[in-house]
């Protein structure tokens, strides 16, 4: 039988590994930051040049992400993803283009192009709870949004940009300092696709002068 004396002892070591477990979780970033904003990456492919012509993000629908992956691996600009319960093909291409299988959803543009030795297409899945927002930064290229349930804001040093859900916004040109937040009453879901320079950080903390 274990002796009393110890025994306390050993209850008391517990007692005191529970309580640093505790404050551990307590000073993770999930619990000392509430309500964050998220932005998780889907789908990604590097391109050695653009389309001819002024571009255009095409979204469309599939009934599978099967069909959405053969059309994708079709076509040297577009990307599949199943996201928020649909599956979706993004397409960087002319206006008014069309995929056989797919129904359109919205066609954002033009999307302003610059040079590079090698370039990013990116689409990121991103949102969070009224309030949230991301730090200021910047990306080396062009991004807009699509927006599925909520309001998104996008600061910029000439104003504020505003978009509702159902609606798309068109982003700036590379290295704009801007702040993304969720500015309506509901969370934040939205769809991101991004043009980038391929050699260069996809994003960098920045600052509004």
């Amino acid at each position: 039988m274990m002796n009393p004396r110890r025994l306390d002892t050993w209850c008391f070591i517990a007692w005191l590994v529970s309580l640093f477990a505790v404050a551990i979780l307590l000073s993770s970033p999930a619990a000392a930051e509430p309500g964050q904003f998220v932005v998780s990456p889907v789908a990604e492919k590097k391109l050695n040049g653009l389309p001819p012509g002024p571009l255009y993000w095409r979204i469309e629908n599939f009934p599978t992400l099967d069909q959405a992956q053969s059309a994708a691996a079709a076509s040297a600009t577009s990307l599949a993803a199943a996201v928020s319960g649909k599956v979706w093909l993004f397409t960087l291409g002319q206006k008014d283009g069309t995929t056989p299988g797919g129904t359109k959803v919205a066609e954002i543009g033009p999307v302003p192009v610059f040079a590079a030795p090698e370039y990013l297409l990116r689409i990121n899945h991103a949102g969070g709870p009224p309030g949230s927002k991301t730090p200021v930064h910047s990306h080396p290229g062009s991004e807009s949004f699509y927006v599925l349930t909520g309001q998104v804001s996008q600061r910029i040093l000439h104003g504020v940009n505003r978009t509702e859900a159902g609606q798309s916004l068109v982003g700036h040109g590379p290295d704009m300092p801007m702040e993304v937040s969720n500015s309506g009453t509901t969370d934040l879901d939205q769809l991101v696709m991004f043009l980038l320079d391929a050699t260069r950080p996809a994003s960098v903390p920045a600052k509004f002068e």
